[in-house]
């Protein structure tokens, strides 16, 4: 299965080669939220979040962005596999079905891990500071991976559902929205009652306050274990899924 996916995440990856904008597009608009955020209404939101510097502060909120950003071209690549016939070919192929889900999964991770790193940089050119240890940036790179990772397979739920194009990237959208809605950009504490309920009870939020906590060297506290648990139940929902309905598609 392992030999596989790498020749159907080879073969996915020279696609993206073929198309670099692909990659350029998914750092984009979280640059531009970073630099809207920063520049255009950081002066006015610093007040609220005390003590260091908003782009500190914003930072892990616009990762998760630029991840929820990358996925969405994971329903879209599959549903245009599914367009031209591949699953049927697969299926007449003498490999593991498997490993052609896992190909679009490994690539997407590459493609998403290349766009943190993009905007990574823009970040540190723009003051983002940290004095993380070895074992925080282990953390912050475990965590990143595995949102990637659950996100992707969530993604893989609509491209393989989907009757349009655009139906294959539609859950990206609400999973971009998400971070506005957690404690990404403000401290929930500045939000109205029920909004303040729903954003420290949904996802983005305890996997956020964990990478703050893991760039400004805090305890990671019970907040880095919802993260993880959040996670993973997701994983396992998505993985389960997306298999299923790859048998009946496929």
């Amino acid at each position: 299965m392992i030999k596989d996916t790498i020749v159907f995440a080879n073969r996915t990856l020279k696609h993206i080669t073929r198309s670099a904008d692909t990659i350029i597009t998914t750092a984009l608009m979280p640059i531009c939220f970073l630099l809207l955020f920063v520049y255009v209404f950081g002066g006015a939101i610093k007040a609220s979040i005390g003590s260091g510097t908003y782009i500190n502060y914003l930072l892990p909120g616009i990762l998760l962005m630029t991840v929820a950003s990358g996925v969405s071209y994971t329903g879209y690549r599959l549903f245009e596999d599914k367009q031209k016939g591949m699953f049927s070919r697969v299926k007449s192929m003498p490999i593991h079905s498997a490993s052609f889900l896992w190909g679009h999964v490994i690539t997407t991770l590459i493609a998403n891990t290349i766009s943190l790193v993009i905007v990574l940089g823009i970040a540190f050119l723009m003051g983002f500071r940290t004095g993380a240890s070895l074992a925080d940036w282990l953390v912050v790179l475990g965590l990143l991976t595995l949102f990637n990772l659950t996100f992707t397979w969530l993604m893989i739920v609509p491209g393989l559902m989907a009757k349009t194009m655009t139906g294959a990237s539609a859950l990206a959208y609400p999973l971009m929205f998400l971070p506005f809605l957690s404690s990404a950009f403000v401290p929930t504490e500045t939000m109205p009652a029920g909004l303040r309920w729903f954003a420290e009870h949904q996802p983005i939020t305890p996997i956020t306050d964990t990478l703050r906590n893991a760039f400004t060297e805090q305890p990671l506290g019970n907040g880095a274990w919802s993260a993880v648990l959040w996670l993973v139940i997701l994983l396992v929902i998505a993985f389960i899924a997306a298999n299923q309905l790859y048998k009946k598609v496929a």
